[in-house]
């Protein structure tokens, strides 16, 4: 899946390229609303993501053109704005859906993927790690045929961990896709919805699948017993 990304904030373009990246897209980034038009209506996208204070054209004006020259690729809109008059200004222009800055890169990809069933048809597969499974349409957990209840924020951070199984994730690594990329509170959050995992799908079943690299950060391991 390819999909543009048009944001001049050069922060948040990193941080939202190396998140999609990492979810398995090939990503695209535009500076303005003028090179965002321009490459929109020349590229094959399969989604855009378009933020809507711009230089050169603001996401508005991008959208607008776009639906009036016949392109109807789903567009998803990014605002600082928080207000239904924005919103509702975002869809009459023809944006599919939108999300309010700032956003967590679980909850961006949520949308992502949700507009691009909706456009091709189809539900993404459920995700497992030895006999740890989830659902993300769902949102359901089971640990074999157990059904394990988790809070939807602990169903985030599970399902950052089931999508990298294996990999050595950081602290800020996991603050970044699952809360916000600007995330200025307490970095220890992160120990605290890990140990809650734990007790939730790991020490009921006698398992230790969420492992803890002093220094390093945490894994998943799907053989963790």
């Amino acid at each position: 899946m390819k999909i543009l990304v048009v944001e001049d904030d050069v922060k948040i373009a990193g941080a939202v390229r190396r998140g999609l990246e990492s979810e398995s897209f090939s990503v695209d980034v535009a500076r303005d609303g003028l090179d965002g038009l321009w490459m929109a209506n020349e590229g094959a996208y399969d989604l855009i993501v378009l933020d809507i204070m711009l230089p050169g054209r603001n996401g508005y004006e991008v959208c607008r053109d776009l639906r009036e020259a016949d392109n109807w690729t789903p567009v998803l809109m990014l605002t600082a704005k928080d207000g239904d008059l924005d919103e509702a200004e975002a869809l009459d222009t023809g944006a599919d859906d939108y999300v309010t800055k700032p956003f967590s890169m679980v909850s961006l990809v949520a949308r992502i993927r949700a507009l691009l069933r909706r456009s091709a048809g189809g539900n993404p597969a459920p995700l497992a790690a030895g006999d740890l499974r989830i659902d993300p349409v769902r949102r359901r957990v089971w640990r074999g045929d157990d059904e394990v209840v988790l809070t939807a924020r602990q169903f985030e951070v599970l399902e950052f961990f089931m999508r990298r199984v294996g990999q050595v994730l950081s602290k800020h690594e996991i603050l970044g896709g699952v809360w916000s990329y600007d995330f200025d509170g307490d970095p220890n959050i992160v120990e605290v919805y890990v140990r809650r995992l734990r007790r939730r799908v790991d020490e009921p079943f006698g398992r230790r699948s969420i492992e803890t690299l002093r220094g390093q950060g945490y894994r998943l391991d799907p053989d963790g017993g």
